[in-house]
């Protein structure tokens, strides 16, 4: 740091009057202590009082930079009233940087994965059912309406399994990994992401079975690996993506429903209602029943708001 240093010198005439009695005596020198020293010999007189001025400046290091807010934060960007748009340091600006770098890490391994899974996917109910029927023989229609069926209720079903799991054991025996999804993350990823993982192994397991096996049973299981797959990429993009801003999620982020999950789960992070709501799609609905209807209109509208500062700056 270094500092300048500037002096001013103001004359400012007075007249002082002194009783006989109460006359300060002398002062032999200048004491550096004492801003303004007056040194007054004999009758009252005109005198002049110097003031001595010492400022110091900081001098810049680096040169603030405007960063947008919005497009850095993680679900929750702080107060509604304040610009966005912010004067920061130079080592604030390395810091988003660092973090676009991560979102765009993630957003390129979330979109690999969608598409990767769901050509997967796409291409396995294919080949499984031209499978089946081909050699003229007839059209499997039980096992492919419990296919599909079983791939609704499997979807549906992770959400409770989910909620479940959210509250008895992510938040339970399972802390110690959970909580790093309540804090803040450094890097693209987290050791939350594990429980993903482990969501995955049952889905392959199921669909392998049932694409190498013919029947109802394999056709049952081949539906619910396909229905916890599904689950698992809205999950991704609305939890993650929209939510938590891990990656840009586009026109998902304008769906009214959508909005209000997001909402929902941004009052999980504040525990305003002892961690309710556990579940995602859903969680609109557990809100409403510990009366929390009032606080998810209020995130609603802060949300919409951050919403329209972005796109107005």
């Amino acid at each position: 740091m270094a500092a300048g240093l500037s002096a001013a010198l103001t004359p400012k005439p007075f007249r002082l009057s002194l009783s006989s009695h109460h006359r300060p005596n002398p002062t032999p020198g200048f004491n550096p202590l004492i801003r303004h020293q007056r040194i007054t010999y004999g009758a009252p007189r005109k005198t002049k009082l110097v003031s001595v001025c010492f400022v110091l400046e900081e001098q810049k290091h680096s040169e603030p930079q405007i960063v947008n807010r919005e497009e850095e934060g993680s679900g929750d960007v702080g107060n509604p009233n304040i610009d966005p748009r912010i004067l920061i340091p130079a080592h604030v600006a390395e810091k988003l940087a660092r973090k676009r770098s991560e979102r765009f890490t993630y957003l390129v391994a979330a979109v690999m994965s969608s598409l990767g899974i769901t050509s997967m996917a796409v291409m396995a109910v294919y080949y499984r059912f031209s499978w089946q029927m081909e050699g003229g023989g007839e059209v499997p229609l039980s096992e492919m309406f419990g296919t599909f069926a079983l791939s609704v209720g499997a979807a549906v079903g992770m959400e409770f399994w989910a909620r479940w799991a959210h509250r008895a054991l992510w938040h339970a025996s399972l802390w110690h990994m959970h909580e790093s999804h309540h804090r803040p993350r450094e890097g693209p990823f987290e050791l939350n992401d594990v429980f993903a993982i482990t969501n995955a192994v049952p889905a392959i397991a199921l669909l392998s079975y049932g694409f190498f096996n013919k029947g109802l049973v394999p056709g049952l299981c081949f539906g619910a690996g396909l229905g916890i797959t599904v689950f698992g990429m809205a999950y991704m993009f609305v939890h993650d993506g929209l939510v938590h801003k891990r990656f840009p999620v586009g026109p998902i982020a304008n769906v009214p429903y959508f909005r209000k999950v997001a909402a929902a789960h941004q009052l999980h992070h504040s525990e305003k209602f002892q961690g309710v709501p556990y579940g995602l799609f859903l969680g609109p609905k557990e809100l409403e029943e510990v009366g929390g209807l009032e606080e998810l209109e209020k995130e609603i509208n802060r949300r919409i708001k951050s919403s329209k500062r972005v796109h107005e700056s």
